[in-house]
């Protein structure tokens, strides 16, 4: 299996072609990730039928998955394919759709479900097929309400900045926290946002701005749910 042009790059990884036009090769960089821990958790909740990318193999540092065609969510957006309100509440369903999902293992919790905790517009590819949720580096079990608070505050973050996608970024903020599937747990969003933002500020491909711009996201997450 030959590798061709290089597709994409993350803060962490970067994705190929291969000689197998059905499948593209994902690789870590830098020691970062465990690819074969995120192959176990995207085959679980694909057996659930939660919409991801099939896993072919996986080692340490290399995912060879399914290729999706369509945009991100993201480039949805800038096309003007999607809008703001449906965007968000496509990601609170996302997000509600995950929670469904029982844990890999037995937990003495009954509310532990699997958790993303880096679903944001650039994780979601929008196949013809549906949507579809990439980059699953970050996933682990726990309560849900930290999984939808991690959202918020990666979409907070750009929209207290002075990035142009401010304010879409913060329309899309404002219809995941008050999406109809999102209301209910508005409780459990809010328990869990600090410990989203000490994670997001742990995080070590954080920049000094970004992790800066994290109070004034909190701030405008709670002015917001409802």
């Amino acid at each position: 299996m030959l590798t061709g042009r290089l597709l994409g790059s993350g803060r962490t990884a970067d994705v190929y072609e291969l000689d197998e036009p059905a499948w593209v090769l994902r690789r870590y960089r830098d020691g970062h990730g465990d690819a074969t821990a995120e192959a176990a958790v995207m085959e679980h909740v694909r057996g659930h039928g939660y919409p991801v990318p099939e896993v072919r193999t996986a080692t340490r540092t290399d995912l060879v998955l399914e290729r999706l065609s369509g945009p991100t969510m993201l480039e949805a957006f800038a096309a003007g394919l999607l809008d703001a309100r449906a965007g968000g509440e496509m990601l609170a369903g996302l997000l509600h759709g995950l929670h469904a999902v029982p844990p890999r293992d037995p937990a003495p919790d009954p509310g532990t479900r699997v958790l993303h905790l880096d679903l944001h517009p650039e994780n979601v590819i929008l196949t013809p097929d549906g949507p579809r949720v990439i980059d699953w580096a970050n996933a682990e079990e726990g309560p849900p309400g930290l999984d939808r608070a991690m959202s918020a505050v990666i979409l907070a973050q750009v929209a207290v900045s002075a990035d142009p996608l401010a304010g879409p970024a913060r329309a899309v903020l404002a219809a995941l926290l008050t999406a109809p599937s999102a209301v209910p747990e508005a409780g459990r969003t809010a328990e869990g946002l600090p410990e989203a933002r000490r994670r997001r500020a742990a995080n070590p491909t954080m920049t000094r701005t970004e992790v800066e711009l994290l109070g004034a996201a909190a701030d405008l997450i709670r002015t917001l749910l409802p």
